[in-house]
Parts: C-alpha cells; sequence; structure tokens
C-alpha cells in the first residue's frame, strides 16, 4: 500500500484499537511501534501511560515522517499500583482475585504527531462484583484475559465480571475516542474527511 494514501498510521496492532480507531478514521496503516513498555518509577500511573503512547508514537513517526502518528498505551491501576497483562494462567487468577469487589482505575495515554506533537492521559474507573474462584477460573479458562492489561476485557466475556464504571466505554478498552478527536483537531487532522 502506497504511504502517501494512507497518512494516518496506529503505532498499535491492537484489534481493540483498531475497531475503535475505524469509529474516526476509515483509511489507515497500523505500523506497531517496537519499543520496550517499561514503567518510570518516578512518574505517576497517568504520566507514565502519556509517556508510553508518546513512545509509541515516536518510533514510529521518526519511521514515517509527515503522517498523522497515533500511539497508545492502557494500564490498569489499583491502588497506585500499575498491574500489566498476565504472565500466565496463575498469575491471570491473582489479578482477579485481587481485582474481584474492588474498583481501579484504567488509564490510556494516546499521543498524536504530525508536524507537533500531542498527547492526553484520559482516566476511566472499573468496578469488578465479588468474584467466586470458580467464577475467576472459568474466565481465565476462556483464554480471554492472557493479553489483556488487568487480565480482563470489558467488551468480551469479562464484560460479565464488571458492576460499573465511570468515564470513557473506549477508554477501558483501548483507546479513548472522544480525547483522540481532540488530539487530531489540534494536530490539523482535516475535519470534513476520514482519511
Amino acid at each position: 500500500m502506497n504511504d502517501s494514501q494512507t497518512p494516518v498510521i496506529l503505532a498499535s496492532q491492537s484489534p481493540r484499537r483498531i475497531e475503535l480507531l475505524k469509529q474516526i478514521v476509515n483509511n489507515f496503516q497500523v505500523i506497531p511501534s517496537e519499543i520496550d513498555e517499561v514503567c518510570n518509577t518516578d512518574l505517576s500511573p497517568e504520566e507514565n501511560a502519556a509517556s508510553l503512547g508518546q513512545q509509541k508514537a515516536d518510533w514510529v513517526a521518526k519511521r514515517h515522517p509527515g503522517h498523522w502518528v497515533i500511539g497508545a498505551d492502557t494500564l490498569v491501576v489499583l491502588e497506585n499500583e500499575i498491574i500489566g497483562k498476565p504472565a500466565d494462567v496463575e498469575d491471570a487468577c491473582q489479578i482477579l482475585r485481587r481485582l474481584s469487589g474492588r474498583e481501579h482505575k484504567v488509564i490510556t495515554g494516546i499521543a498524536v504527531i504530525h508536524s507537533k506533537a500531542f498527547s492526553a492521559a484520559t482516566v476511566s474507573k472499573v468496578r469488578i462484583k465479588p468474584l467466586t474462584e470458580e467464577e475467576i477460573v472459568a474466565y481465565v479458562n476462556s483464554g480471554e484475559p492472557m493479553d489483556k492489561a488487568g487480565a480482563y476485557a470489558i467488551q468480551g466475556i469479562g464484560s460479565s465480571l464488571v458492576k460499573g464504571y465511570d468515564g470513557s466505554y473506549s477508554n477501558i478498552v483501548g483507546l479513548p475516542v472522544d480525547a483522540l478527536k481532540d488530539l487530531l483537531r489540534k494536530a490539523d487532522f482535516p475535519s470534513d474527511s476520514k482519511s
């Protein structure tokens, strides 16, 4: 595909982010960044999410100048501790035991780079219902939690674990659509077309 025909690049191969971006932009390329996703302990979770989203966009933008490059990173935070993707089945069970009956934050840092860089972090709160051990094991055995921060997918089977949420649903899925629209406007993305 000719680079110039698709001026928007998503620096992620997440199927969830791809589907959400289709709500805003019809034509875009997917070029995942190759950064190490390491959080800086000196930064807040919000700053870490924004920084990682920026790093992903920077990595791709340097290799594809002149495009609108979108980077994003989603973190799940419980009592100021970042909860990553589970390493294995037992880790997924442990994460869900910790989230059970509690509220946590989902923070997505996004960045748009064109001629300038723009970034933001969106915070949503999710309440997980009290879970039985059987519910946890059955959900983990479905395989769904294995590549998800926080070991659940609100848009999938994991919705049955959620008691409620506050804030942006698309943020919880992995790409805050309204915040991204704002950043694209700031980056002078044509508002009268979808690419």
